[in-house]
């Protein structure tokens, strides 16, 4: 029978993280597979496309207009939200491309470069969005109600020339964070300068610059840059077209404020990055009563000079008042101040500070959350996780209690879920509905991308480190713990890549250099990996100093843990080591009874909590073969398949 040929727009999709899934429950993947194609398949029939074959986890489907298909992909991905949204819902997340060109008919299949080309664009997408290309774009553009985002040419496998691809801007997904350009709709919120009477009211100015990150993050359609980033500009002599080049921002919010006795003063200007020129420009001269609306003030005015609308719910958010006891307020500012410090010392101060205003406001929601993250961050640092974890728990039933839609008590939930109860299925819900409730929270985006490694969800966990690196770019963290998913799911030329852009953004920090020393020993490059170690030489946190003494282990150079084993269990009797540190120390030394013995203690003083975080490193290898190691993955219902990463370190 003679082949036919005929214009078509060509839709692949994908389904995120699937083969991964399959690996760890089989039979829950394959349930979502069905749903899927449930949910699927009525819809090419609305929009009239012609199911060509089913790829395994994805589809090929044919429409007969460029615009059909792109309405078909983004009901898709709306009614896939709508779905994942649901209370303990395992997501299921989607890639679609579309190409629009000609097809040859060969029985019930079809053949041709748009059908490759289409199947090239698809991966380009982000879990829950959707690509397009150049010829798709130019019979849509003017048709659909989303706006695009052009990616550039792209040179796909097996195509001769570079093809012009576009990502379709979706409501609530992360297909609308843009990932290159300085999008209008992209804020960084810079230090408020304290010119107060009174040096002490530094943390006054630092706090109210976090809460006004806090409120602006409300704005679902604006992205506003994390604390960590912006804080490097404090002081600084950087022009605003420098910082928003660095930070990929349209719009830069700076100005001051003076406290004095129960006045305040605070004036703000906003500027549009490229220009430099102030789209607005005010003084607020209040009580200190009147900060909640300041904020609230703020905020609005920022969405309408943005032409952002905001939605009834928004506006609700926004004008939520934390606490009317202004007490309560300063203390709760006082202990961010600290926290920020991001130490230890500074972590156990921030506790005092919190505890005292729940004391003057029991009904202080944020800082219940505060003070039960804090308390998570100091489990296995300075406190036996046994005694950390029940404490935040109290703590966050009661904030949830007192505001059930705060992200940052979602957030804190869920990481207490993931480290404590080890209930995989709660923690994710707990951060999807924190990402749900303000898609800026950086925090919620890399604690989920911890879990989604833990459960060897690869490609899912390196898009959401990508949102996180995004919302907070010069956030060390997330990129280091992004080049440890791609190494782990054995994609070593990326890690070596993202680790060198680590090295050259800083080559003083140790905690680089350890990462790929450990990944050129992965990949046999045995001197490269020497020659990392002694680059790594500097002070680094503890956690780091095991990361760094098991490469100096693996090269051949086992001082440092032995030394390490030596200190930690003299210490052990008058201040909390993690357990689980040492495991490993004797792990990567061959001595694998003792590593043992460490982890059986581990789990008979209740402190195996650390381990889920540990549990792929390069240091376990020699124990992985071991039947009792199998057995506490399966204690911990962990995956039992032998992925091993580098440890990442602290940053």
């Amino acid at each position: 029978m003679a082949a036919t040929r005929r214009l078509a727009a060509i839709m692949f999709t994908d389904m995120v993280g699937y083969t991964a899934s399959t690996q760890t429950d089989e039979a829950g993947a394959l349930e979502l597979l069905r749903e899927q194609e449930e949910l699927l398949r009525p819809l090419f029939t609305t929009h009239h496309g012609r199911e060509i074959k089913s790829t395994g986890d994805g589809f090929l489907v044919e429409f007969d207009s460029a615009l059909r298909a792109v309405e078909c992909a983004v009901a898709i991905q709306k009614q896939l939200r709508e779905r994942n949204a649901r209370p303990r819902a395992k997501p299921i997340r989607l890639r679609v491309g579309v190409h629009l060109g000609d097809v040859e008919e060969h029985g019930s299949d079809i053949f041709g470069d748009a059908v490759n080309i289409a199947s090239r664009i698809e991966p380009l997408a982000p879990p829950g969005g959707v690509c397009i290309s150049g010829q798709v774009y130019d019979q849509v553009r003017n048709k659909i109600a989303n706006s695009f985002e052009k990616l550039g040419p792209r040179s796909l496998k097996n195509v001769q020339f570079p093809v012009d691809v576009y990502r379709v801007a979706l409501p609530g997904g992360v297909a609308e964070t843009p990932s290159g350009g300085r999008a209008r709709a992209r804020l960084a919120v810079l230090p408020l300068a304290n010119i107060s009477p009174d040096p002490k009211d530094e943390y006054f100015a630092d706090g109210l610059t976090e809460e006004l990150i806090s409120s602006l993050s409300k704005i679902r359609e604006l992205r506003v840059i994390a604390r960590t980033s912006v804080s490097q500009y404090k002081s600084g002599s950087k022009s605003v077209s420098q910082i928003g080049s660095e930070l990929d921002v349209g719009s830069v919010l700076e100005g001051s404020v003076r406290k004095a006795g129960n006045r305040l003063r605070i004036t703000l200007q906003l500027i549009d990055a490229r220009t430099q020129e102030h789209v607005w420009a005010h003084s607020y001269d209040r009580e200190l009563d009147d900060v909640f609306a300041i904020q609230m003030e703020i905020a609005e005015k920022t969405a309408a000079a943005l032409r952002l609308e905001l939605v009834g719910t928004e506006r609700e958010f926004l004008r939520k008042k934390p606490t009317s006891n202004i007490v309560a307020y300063n203390l709760y500012l006082r202990g961010l101040h600290a926290a920020r410090r991001t130490s230890i010392d500074g972590y156990v101060e921030s506790v005092k500070f919190f505890e005292e205003a729940i004391g003057q406001d029991p009904e202080f929601s944020l800082a219940y959350s505060s003070l039960a993250n804090t308390y998570v961050l100091l489990a296995g640092e300075t406190m036996k996780p046994r005694h950390a974890f029940p404490r935040a728990q109290e703590l966050l039933a009661k904030a949830l209690a007192l505001d059930p839609n705060s992200s940052e008590a979602h957030t804190a939930r869920g990481n207490l879920a993931l480290q404590h109860d080890r209930d995989w299925d709660l923690s994710e819900s707990e951060f999807q509905r924190a990402i749900e409730l303000n898609p800026s929270n950086a925090n919620a985006h890399f604690w989920y991308a911890m879990l989604l490694l833990v459960l060897q969800r690869f490609d899912e966990a390196a898009e959401e480190l990508r949102v996180t690196i995004e919302l907070d770019p010069l956030w060390k963290l997330p990129s280091l713990w992004l080049m440890t998913v791609q190494f782990t799911s054995g994609d070593f030329d990326s890690a070596i890549a993202t680790a060198r852009e680590e090295v050259e953004r800083d080559s003083s920090d140790p905690n680089p250099h350890i990462a790929l020393g450990t990944i050129y020993f992965r990949a046999g490059r045995i001197e490269e990996a020497r020659r990392e170690a002694e680059l790594s030489a500097g002070p680094i946190s503890q956690t780091a100093m095991a990361d760094r003494a098991v490469l100096g282990a693996l090269v051949g150079q086992p001082e440092e843990a032995r030394r390490l084993i030596r200190e930690w269990t003299d210490e052990a009797e008058t201040r909390y080591i993690n357990p689980v540190w040492v495991a490993a120390l004797y792990a990567v030394l061959g001595e694998k009874e003792a590593a043992f013995d460490f982890l059986e203690r581990e789990f008979r003083e209740g402190e195996i909590g650390s381990f889920w975080f540990f549990y792929q490193g390069c240091a376990f290898d020699p124990l992985r073969d071991d039947p009792r190691f199998r057995a506490i993955l399966e204690r911990l219902n962990l995956p039992t398949n032998g992925h091993t990463h580098a440890g990442a370190g602290e940053g």
